[in-house]
């Protein structure tokens, strides 16, 4: 039996493992797909700290990762649009298929998705095996970084999305890589003004350079002289909430417009107490926001990024995928964007 190498979460304890496992067997729907590249998630770190949720999610031992981009090495036997030299990324969510949402064309929304690198073994090995279904190819003009953080950009494109920004004043609330992409986009589909929240000065400078009119650190400036200094009259027509911070969410009722527009991808630690009748005294319509609309989302990405879009700013450092320890580390500390790992050793 081959082995490979694989960063598993092999105890319950903060950290992984750099271990040798077996190269996974396809099924006659799926892919064996060399690993290029993978990018480390904020639901890595999570996994990496054993926090509270993964240890209801992930069960040891697991092989973590979900962004990623391959090139397919092995086909299985009932597959038809893929073929071995194939570059592809993919989406993370494995879902039934049966339930209604799954049947209704709302995949994203089924009951008994799984995740890649949580629930099963993921791509932060030499090889993964993917369902077909699931992958989508590259084009040639993305670059492999790029392409292995398609399923964070797919988030801001879900989010950004989901209501017109089009000459409209932005609110982004949290500096993130999400964040950051979704700055670009913003400034990329032709919103006005444009303003990110966060309390890290390293990410809300990416932010500046990625198009932000301003890039608040909410510890030191509120977001009412940003206001004034953008010389808005009566708040921001759309924000998205991609912090989970209860204190972000409160600035965002306060700040938006009469008839303004949330859309929340966050995942706040714990239950939020929200001023509900400010909420509905502004009539403001909120939307939550979950992974990315299958497939709709994967191809409007391959489309932004063919028409001029450029997000490879947000991507700050790169390791080989032995030096994992230094970049969980970087991302502790705060002073990175987004962080790949290089497997094409």
């Amino acid at each position: 039996m081959k082995s490979m190498p694989a960063l598993v979460k092999s105890h319950a304890a903060k950290g992984l493992e750099l271990m040798s496992v077996a190269v996974p067997e396809i099924g006659p729907r799926d892919l064996l797909i060399k690993i290029t590249k993978t990018a480390i998630c904020g639901t890595d770190l999570h996994i990496y700290n054993w926090d509270s949720w993964s240890q209801k999610n992930v069960k040891p031992p697991t092989t973590l990762g979900h962004e990623f981009v391959g090139v397919v090495e092995q086909v299985g036997l009932e597959v038809e649009d893929y073929k071995p030299g194939d570059r592809v990324s993919g989406e993370g969510h494995l879902v039934c298929g049966r339930c209604r949402n799954c049947r209704a064309g709302r995949k994203h929304l089924c009951i008994q998705y799984k995740g890649i690198g949580i629930h099963t073994n993921g791509a932060f090995a030499e090889y993964i095996a993917f369902p077909a279904s699931n992958a989508f190819k590259i084009e040639n003009s993305v670059k492999d970084q790029v392409a292995a953080i398609f399923d964070p950009f797919g988030n801001a494109v879900h989010t950004v999305l989901a209501f017109d920004v089009t000459g409209e004043d932005v609110l982004i609330t949290g500096a993130g890589p999400i964040g950051l992409m979704a700055v670009s986009l913003c400034r990329h589909i032709g919103a006005r003004h444009i303003v990110i929240s966060d309390v890290n000065d390293y990410r809300l400078e990416i932010a500046r350079k990625l198009g932000a009119s301003k890039a608040v650190n909410i510890n030191q400036s509120s977001l009412s002289d940003t206001m004034q200094d953008l010389e808005m009259k009566e708040g921001f027509d759309v924000a998205f909430e991609m912090s989970g911070h209860e204190g972000a969410f409160e600035n965002i009722l306060s700040s938006l417009i009469h008839g303004g527009k949330i859309a929340s991808l966050g995942i706040f630690p714990s239950k939020v107490t929200v001023d509900w009748n400010l909420l509905v005294s502004k009539g403001i319509e909120v939307k939550g926001i979950y992974g990315r609309q299958m497939y709709d989302t994967w191809y409007k990405m391959s489309s932004l990024l063919s028409s001029g879009l450029d997000i490879s700013s947000v991507i700050t450092h790169e390791f080989s995928f032995d030096e994992y320890e230094k970049a969980f580390q970087l991302l502790q500390s705060g002073q990175a964007g987004k962080v790949v790992l290089d497997w094409a050793k």
